[in-house]
């Protein structure tokens, strides 16, 4: 091997290398920040929902800095045109503001108001947990807008799938509904 040969060998390397570190970046990136985020409008002071455009913002790390810049807001397109002053607090806290983040952190530690069985850890497929209201209607948390998830929060009652399942049937269709009340033994 002569001395340009190794040049130019060193010179892929070395561009081989700066490349998979800014894929490793961009991909930390689109992972830090995708998912629907949950705000204070700066300008109302109340929740909005938002979401960033990680995957075009992903790409753009490729060639650049980053730069956040919101993709969706529970405010648009009334409000489209807005400064997106939002965005301090998603960099501030990506993980807070996360809605899956806020959700997991209000059923940790309690049980359904049903069959009294402990959350663990939340499915985010499928088997979703629901929220119970005061007239006793369950709904899917997902089912909910997530700027109204504070509001939804703070006046409803956890309810595992299961159960959340069976009260829907129950209410969907009562015709088809048995009733049959335990009997001890003995």
């Amino acid at each position: 091997m002569n001395l340009v040969q190794i040049l130019l060998l060193a010179a892929a390397v070395a561009a081989g290398a700066w490349l998979v570190w800014r894929l490793a970046v961009a991909a930390g990136f689109f992972l830090r920040f995708s998912g629907k985020r949950l705000i204070t409008c700066p300008e109302t002071h109340r929740p909005a929902s938002v979401r960033l455009g990680t995957p075009r913002a992903a790409l753009k790390i490729l060639v650049g800095p980053q730069r956040l810049r919101l993709s969706e807001c529970s405010r648009w397109p009334e409000r489209a045109g807005c400064g997106q002053e939002c965005l301090s607090q998603i960099a501030a806290a990506p993980e807070d503001c996360l809605v899956r983040n806020i959700v997991a952190r209000w059923y940790s530690g309690k049980s359904c108001v049903y069959c009294h069985k402990p959350f663990g850890e939340i499915n985010w497929l499928d088997h979703k947990p629901g929220l119970m209201n005061a007239e006793m209607k369950t709904v899917q948390w997902d089912e909910v807008p997530a700027e109204g998830l504070p509001e939804i929060l703070a006046t409803h009652s956890p309810v595992c799938w299961d159960c959340h399942i069976t009260e829907t049937f129950r209410r969907e269709h009562p015709d088809l509904i048995v009733e049959r009340p335990w009997r001890r033994a003995g």
